[in-house]
Order: C-alpha cells, then sequence, then structure tokens
C-alpha cells in the first residue's frame, strides 16, 4: 500500500478524458441516477464535470432519455409531490429549486399548474362548486400544522402570528397566502389537531 499513489482529482478527469466508450459514459450516467432521480442538467453537469467527453456525455442522455430514464417532466413532477408530502413550500420556492435543477420554465410551468388543479379537484367548498383552498394555501397550512408545537409555545396571539408568517414567507409562500394562513392558524388556536 505505501507504493500506491492516489489518484488525484486532475489525473481521474484526464482518464475519464482519454474514455471514447460510451457504455462506460452511460454506466457512469446509471450510478449516478442511483442514489434518487435526476434532471438532464445535473446529470449532464455531472458527467462533463469528472471529465468525461462531451460527445460521449450526450450520447448517454439521449440513451438514458430514450429508456425512460431520464425525463425532466417526471423529475418536476416527482421533485414537487415530494415537496408537497415532506418540506411544503410555496410556489416561489419551488419554482426556484426547479430552476437550479436546469429545468425548462414551460416544464415548471406545467408541473406547477397540474399541482394547482390538483388541489382544486381535492379541495372543494359545500355546494361542491368553487375550489375553497388553493395548492399553496393547503400547503402552507401543511407546514404550519407541522410546526404547531412550536408555534403554540408563543403566547401572544400577535407574535404568533408574526412567527407564523415568517416561516411561511421564507418558505417560499406568498404575502397574501402568508397572511391568510397565519391569521387562520392564531384563529384556530394554533395548534396540532394530533394534540386534541
Amino acid at each position: 500500500m505505501a507504493g500506491r499513489r492516489r489518484e488525484t482529482y486532475a489525473d481521474a478527469r484526464a482518464r475519464r478524458a482519454a474514455i471514447d466508450d460510451p457504455a462506460v459514459v452511460l454506466e457512469a450516467a446509471a450510478r449516478y441516477l442511483e442514489a434518487r432521480s435526476r434532471s438532464v442538467h445535473e446529470v449532464r453537469r455531472r458527467l462533463t464535470g469528472a471529465g468525461y467527453q462531451p460527445v460521449l456525455v450526450e450520447g448517454a442522455i439521449a440513451r438514458m432519455t430514450e429508456l425512460g430514464m431520464l425525463d425532466d417532466a417526471v423529475f418536476a413532477q416527482a421533485w414537487v409531490e415530494s415537496r408537497d408530502r415532506a418540506r411544503p413550500r410555496g410556489e416561489r420556492a419551488i419554482r426556484e429549486e426547479l430552476r437550479t435543477k436546469g429545468l425548462d420554465r414551460t416544464v415548471v410551468d406545467d408541473v406547477l399548474e397540474a399541482r394547482r388543479a390538483a388541489a382544486a379537484e381535492h379541495s372543494t367548498d359545500a355546494d361542491g362548486d368553487q375550489p375553497s383552498v388553493s395548492a399553496e394555501r393547503a400547503a402552507a397550512e401543511r407546514l404550519l400544522a407541522r410546526n404547531a408545537r412550536a408555534l403554540s409555545r408563543v403566547a401572544d396571539p400577535r407574535q404568533r402570528r408574526q412567527r407564523a408568517y415568517a416561516l411561511l414567507a421564507r418558505s417560499g409562500f406568498d404575502p397574501e397566502t402568508c397572511r391568510e394562513a397565519a391569521g387562520s392558524f392564531v384563529s384556530a388556536g394554533g395548534v396540532d389537531p394530533a394534540d386534541d
């Protein structure tokens, strides 16, 4: 072991740049996708950053797209669903996250429109005519419910509303949604329904 020299980052990049076998690049892309799904932009950035030839990277991306392993629309949908389930965010924050993942604006617009439509379908008023809660408001309420215990420790209702508003604003919700959800939360007593 003492005689072996550890490969440096520059040496590894040079070794990868010399690779001309598309199967090796395809395998590297598949390994990158093992942990979680990725956008095309993320895969491209990872492989070119590792030193693989751009033409081979594009070939691997094209092949993975053909196989259905890479699909920005499916990735964006899964990202939004995961956010809504695990860490609710406002539309503005979700847009920014997806932008940093390299997704096209039209893909993001389509996914967020589907989110709004799904929320409208699942949430109607007593007559069944009008949506009573938007997707944005529903996500805000879920976030407040998750943080209800910490927020309920604030004795002053005005300060509790301010903290709820700040939490929502930091999570990318628009000011109107922050105001309405924080106000409703405090009016309802600001307690987690699971605690009742």
